[in-house]
Parts: structure tokens; C-alpha cells; sequence
């Protein structure tokens, strides 16, 4: 095809429903997909329920060789693969590329892949259930956030934030993205230990004053990762992780358990995508996320006990070693 605004690696929650409300906005987007689910977006379009509700044809390309450039390429898959995704793309063109995956180990691979001068810090909190009908159910529309690394603005991140919000996800531009990224990170390494051990959804794992207290402790631990990095961290986040760092414990449990208690209200049902993977015998981003603050650690010489302890934990969790039987 010939050049599209937006090219989306993954058509899975978050990847579909950016792609159908950019379509939606008049936007060429070109949606790369295979195997059912790509059958499934030619056969019905990306079909949106829940925050929003309606249908857009997209264009689905199943062959990474098919796309000769984009304005913008947004990598939505998870994270496992993702090297090998991003080489059967290195032909490509693109102004800019950036990836809403978990961790912060995914700038890195666009980096090799395309080069820095492309590549765009980004995260999304942003909450999405691919159902087994192929529409997606959209339950949380919070924040895309989007900047320049390690930090400052630019005309293209205000553009791509613009035109992403006024499609109807919502979107900011920040002028801290490391930051902003590595605070995400602090709170996913978290979230996603607890809700794969548990099962539970979001609010209960967050409201319950023992699981609560595991996600405390694993927070600061990746907060103190954060920190020899020489990364700060911010509140602005999923949760409050700059206070759960530096206040006491029990002043990080009770700003935990207030989290819980918001997500009880406004979405009772959420339950995390790690906790959707194991529901769906999907591989866990166990080793690009909890893995990847092992390896930092390691280089740095930090000890991170409960977080190694709650990786190796995961690991033996994931459907994927279950599948090979190892």
C-alpha cells in the first residue's frame, strides 16, 4: 500500500482500538495482523463496545513487507517476539515510532530497529478486553501519553497527541517521558505480580490489605531501580508511585488501597492484561518486564529480593513454558 498516517503493529486490545478511532477520524491507518485476527478485522472491521460503540473497515496488511512507510508506526503487540517483529519492518519508512508496550527495554529494540532520531517515548493508561468475537471491549479511557526522550517537546509529539485525542482516545503530550515511563514501570511490575498470583480483579487485588502490601514492596524495589538509574519518578501514574516511595509503609498501603477503592467504583470489572494472558493461555511478559528489572539490577550490582522472587514466580506461571512443558 502506499503511505499510510499511522501504521499499528498488533491488533489486539489497545492496538484496535487506536486504530479504529483514527480510522474513524478519517486517518489512513494500516492495521498489520495475522492469522484469525486478521481474518477477523477483513471479515467484520474493528468493532469498538463498552466506552464507545461502533465499527470501522481497516485496511489489514499480513505481510510486514507490504507496508512501504507511515507517518507514524505504533508497536501495540505484547512484548515477547517483539525484535523479530520490528526487523520484518526494517525496509519501512517512518517519521516516527513509538511503542505502547510494557517496559521500558521497548525503546531500546526501536532504537536498533529504526534508529533514535525516530523513536518516541509513549505509554498507555488505557484499559481494553479483546473478546472472542473479535470486538474489543473499551473500559478504560485515561490517558495515551506521548514525548521526546529522555525528555522535552516537539512538534511532532503535539501533532501525534493532537490528532490521536481528538480522535477520541485520550492523549497528552509530556515533556518528562522517561520519567513518565519508568513510573508506569514502578507501578506495573507490581500490579502484574499480583494479578497473575492472585487472579483477582484490579480492585480487589488493590483493595485487599495483604496484596495491597506485596504491591507496596515491589513498587519501591523498581522505584529503587529507578533511582540508581538516575531516574525520577512522579505520581503522575497509574499509581501514586512517588508516594508510595518515599512515605512510610503504612502511608504507601493506605494510598494503594484508595486506588483499589476508585477502581471498585468507576471499573468494577477491570482485570489486568497479564491476568487476561494467563485467563487466555497467552505468554506472559513475564521476562521483558519483571526479567528486564533483574538484568538492570544486576548490572547495577542491586539487590531486589522480593521482586526476583515474585519473577522466577510468574515465570513458572506462564502459558507459554506450560505449553513447551519446561
Amino acid at each position: 500500500m502506499g503511505r499510510a498516517d499511522y501504521a499499528i503493529l498488533g491488533a489486539g486490545a489497545i492496538g484496535s482500538v487506536l486504530g479504529a478511532h483514527l480510522a474513524r477520524a478519517g486517518h489512513a491507518v494500516a492495521l498489520l495482523a495475522r492469522g484469525e485476527r486478521a481474518a477477523q478485522v477483513e471479515r467484520d472491521g474493528l468493532v469498538i463496545r463498552g466506552l464507545a460503540e461502533f465499527a470501522v473497515p481497516m485496511a489489514v496488511l499480513r505481510e510486514p513487507l507490504a507496508l512501504e512507510s507511515a507517518r507514524v508506526l505504533i508497536v501495540a503487540t505484547k512484548t515477547p517476539g517483539t525484535a523479530a517483529a520490528l526487523a520484518a519492518l526494517r525496509h519501512a519508512n517512518f517519521d516516527s515510532v513509538l511503542s505502547i508496550q510494557n517496559g521500558p527495554g521497548k525503546n531500546d529494540l526501536l532504537a536498533q530497529a529504526f534508529g533514535p532520531q525516530h523513536v518516541l517515548g509513549a505509554l498507555a493508561d488505557t484499559s481494553a478486553e479483546l473478546l472472542a468475537s473479535g470486538e474489543v471491549l473499551f473500559t478504560r479511557n485515561v490517558n495515551v501519553v506521548i514525548g521526546e526522550l529522555p525528555s522535552g517537546t516537539s512538534e511532532r509529539t503535539q501533532r501525534i497527541a493532537r490528532e490521536i485525542d481528538a480522535a477520541g482516545v485520550r492523549c497528552v503530550e509530556s515533556a518528562q517521558m522517561l520519567s513518565r515511563e519508568w513510573s508506569k514501570f514502578c507501578a506495573w511490575t507490581g500490579l502484574m505480580a499480583v494479578s497473575v498470583t492472585t487472579r483477582l480483579p484490579t480492585w480487589r487485588f488493590l483493595s485487599d490489605p495483604d496484596s495491597a502490601l506485596v504491591i507496596v514492596r515491589l513498587v519501591r524495589e523498581t522505584a529503587r531501580l529507578a533511582q540508581a538509574l538516575g531516574v525520577d519518578i512522579t505520581d503522575e501514574s497509574v499509581l501514586p508511585v512517588a508516594g508510595i516511595a518515599r512515605g512510610s509503609e503504612e502511608e504507601a498501603l493506605a494510598l494503594v488501597r484508595a486506588v483499589g477503592a476508585r477502581y471498585q467504583t468507576m471499573a468494577p470489572n477491570h482485570r489486568m492484561s497479564s491476568l487476561q494472558d494467563i485467563d487466555n493461555r497467552r505468554p506472559l511478559e513475564v521476562h521483558e518486564t519483571l526479567g528486564y528489572a533483574m538484568v538492570k539490577a544486576a548490572e547495577l550490582g542491586l539487590e531486589l529480593p522480593l521482586l526476583g522472587a515474585c519473577y522466577h514466580l510468574v515465570a513458572a506461571l506462564d502459558p507459554a513454558r506450560c505449553a513447551h512443558g519446561s
